[in-house]
């Protein structure tokens, strides 16, 4: 199998507008970061773990050419928000697009996407097919995910496990019953927003130390805000088998 970093970034404590920071202002291409997302392909699946305001140019610059399913983590706009844009691959494809979420998340979607499941629908709207998941394992094709339920402040999103690979997104609080299911991960993807504590996303310290106590042989930091700085100098500063993930990196499992 294989997954490719989609984006690795957000908007979270830097502005918006006229950035002036170190990391907009870098000529490496590993400091720029898109909304995070993943792509995870097997020779006969391809699925996307949620599709952020960057979805459509995410697609394009890594020439995906199918999709059998989007799986997401939570409703958050920074993770749902490029949704309309799997309109393209009804189109390429010719059926309606499966979605997997939890209730509350497929309730989100209803809403901010309600032209989409109108009754009557207007022509050209993005097909889709809403399927609710639980925290129990589910398959996509040939694909199995096992949820990882995390807490994001008091919101309950959805990491998964996939073979060896955990990856998880927006949280600083794992059970201890849902780190059991992390255990015997050989790669763990994990957010980190920036080195200084925050109400709902786990910190620098706080990944690594994660990493650590979940005996994680390979650590990919993702959901980096700008106040993390610049991708080089912040890989100087991690411990051996943890490393910064950037937009378009390619890892195998």
């Amino acid at each position: 199998m294989q997954l490719t970093f989609l984006g690795t970034g957000t908007s979270q404590g830097v502005p918006v507008i006229a950035c002036n920071c170190e990391v907009c202002n870098s000529l490496n291409s590993k400091d720029k970061r898109l909304r995070t997302s993943v792509l995870i392909n097997t020779q006969q699946t391809t699925i996307c773990i949620d599709t952020g305001p960057d979805f459509r140019t995410q697609m394009l610059r890594e020439h995906v050419q199918q999709l059998d399913a989007v799986v997401f983590t939570h409703e958050h706009k920074d993770h749902v928000a490029g949704l309309d844009d799997v309109r393209a691959f009804n189109f390429k494809q010719q059926k309606d697009m499966p979605l997997f979420a939890t209730p509350r998340v497929c309730e989100a979607l209803r809403n901010e996407f309600h032209y989409a499941f109108a009754k009557h629908p207007y022509p050209g709207i993005p097909r889709l097919e809403l399927h609710e998941i639980s925290n129990q394992p589910f398959k996509v094709n040939d694909l199995e995910l096992t949820p990882i339920e995390v807490m994001h402040h008091k919101l309950k999103v959805m990491g998964y496990r996939i073979g060896k690979l955990t990856y998880i997104t927006d949280a600083n609080y794992i059970s201890p019953e849902e780190k059991e299911k992390i255990k015997g991960s050989e790669i763990l993807i994990i957010n980190a927003l920036r080195k200084t504590q925050h109400i709902s996303h786990f910190t620098l310290e706080q990944a690594i130390e994660l990493s650590k106590e979940l005996n994680v042989q390979t650590t990919y930091l993702t959901h980096l805000s700008h106040l993390m700085g610049k991708h080089d100098k912040l890989s100087e500063e991690l411990p051996q088998g943890v490393y910064v993930a950037y937009d378009g990196l390619t890892i195998e499992f």
